[in-house]
């Protein structure tokens, strides 16, 4: 049913950017002479071939530049859900005779957790979730306690990729190289809003994503830092040093390291400008819609975040009604499928399944300005009460289940940066 008090839609708004962004102009300028013209295979030897392979290899270095990293250390991939299996699945692979035993946590993006859940099924593999408090945030000692002497692997996101929470990595890190155990950090929402030092981290592996930062889907970064063990898990030609067969994918290439380079290029000023756009709508969502958690830390999350869930509504119906709206935005991770219920994400934070369902994350990027944020706050109360009062969940100043508190006090708007 439609409501009939959406109002009718103006310029679109989009504030799903944890799911992708579009690809700067600069960065297809950038792209374009490696299709039609600089087109040759990196692996051949003639001058056409020999114009791809430098392309790659500059974009090695500014990748490396970026991580603090050696370009030996920077492998292309497809994506960061590539990312992460090859770290997930070559480490343990090359690690068979030392031990079996992976932590992580259980808010962890699917391309980790299922890779987890099948080498637990088809090696062995013994799996630890730690726990994360109601914020989403992972205690460093919790992670050492979990510590046997089988364990090979410790894998913790940079930042959540629904709640926006921020986890303390290099703690972690410290404890991992203290006790000789390989770190990976899945980055891929971190990318162009945190640092990416891999030496302050204290990482051995770092997963991006090339479409989360305005570069083009289909390419992804592994950081793998030398004499880490890794097993290939596509085998084929001798591409990425042995690392990861087939033909570089040049012109994604070429267009990822434009695109962190202007990520990193700005990256202070452009961080500062979404947290006051990111404020400014969480302060405005929890003070003006009632029985609302604002969900992940409040200011320990990544300055483009904003994550909230809702009391009584589902969130589909509401993603339907922002659309009708011209708002574009998201209930949670745009690679989980909608069959799948409840995010696994909001249910580990300890919400119920029925109050998980009524979530809803905006993630602010380039393009959005102030306006953007006041239209949202415009038209979401009204959408959030009509979805109410056609809704049995809903009971005026009820809680959202799970949070044990009065969800319109529950948190403030944050006022420290991610």
């Amino acid at each position: 049913m439609e409501n009939p008090s959406t109002p009718a839609p103006r310029q679109p708004v989009y504030l799903d950017h944890a799911a992708t962004t579009a690809v700067d102009p600069r960065v297809v300028e950038a792209m374009l002479p490696y299709f039609s013209v600089a087109y040759g295979n990196p692996s051949s030897l003639y001058r056409l071939a020999a114009e791809a392979k430098n392309a790659v290899d500059r974009s090695r270095t500014t990748v490396a530049e970026i991580l603090g990293a050696r370009p030996g250390e920077i492998l292309f991939t497809s994506c960061g859900t590539e990312s992460d299996n090859l770290a997930l699945r070559g480490a343990a692979l090359a690690a068979r005779a030392r031990g079996n035993h992976i932590i992580t946590t259980p808010i962890e993006h699917h391309a980790v957790i299922n890779t987890c859940e099948q080498l637990a099924q088809a090696l062995g593999c013994e799996v630890t979730y730690v726990p994360v408090d109601r914020h989403g945030l992972v205690d460093p000692d919790a992670i050492g306690r979990a510590i046997t002497p089988r364990t090979v692997l410790i894998s913790v996101m940079y930042a959540n990729n629904e709640i926006g929470t921020i986890e303390p990595i290099a703690a972690i890190s410290r404890i991992a190289r203290r006790r000789g155990i390989l770190m990976h950090t899945d980055a891929v929402q971190a990318a162009g809003s945190l640092p990416l030092d891999v030496d302050t981290l204290g990482v051995d592996m770092l997963s991006l994503s090339g479409h989360k930062f305005y570069a083009p889907k289909g390419v992804g970064v592994l950081y793998v830092r030398r004499g880490t063990p890794l097993l290939p898990t596509q085998t084929g030609g001798a591409q990425e040093g042995g690392r990861r067969a087939g033909t570089e994918n040049v012109p994604a290439i070429v267009g990822l390291a434009t695109a962190l380079r202007l990520a990193y290029d700005h990256l202070e000023d452009e961080v500062t400008r979404l947290q006051m756009l990111r404020d400014r709508l969480i302060a405005g969502v929890l003070g003006r819609i009632p029985d609302t958690v604002l969900t992940g830390h409040p200011s320990q999350r990544l300055a483009n975040n904003a994550s909230f869930v809702f009391a009584g509504i589902e969130g589909e119906s509401l993603l339907l009604q922002l659309d009708l709206a011209g708002v574009a935005a998201s209930s949670g991770s745009a690679c989980a499928s909608s069959e799948e219920g409840a995010s696994h994400v909001l249910t580990a934070i300890g919400l119920d399944t029925v109050a998980a369902r009524g979530s809803l994350r905006l993630s602010l990027g380039r393009e959005n300005t102030a306006a953007d944020v006041d239209y949202v706050l415009d038209v979401l109360p009204g959408i959030v009460e009509w979805l109410r009062a056609m809704s049995p969940l809903y009971a005026a100043g009820s809680a959202v289940a799970g949070t044990g508190t009065t969800p319109s006090g529950a948190s403030a708007a944050p006022t420290t940066g991610a």
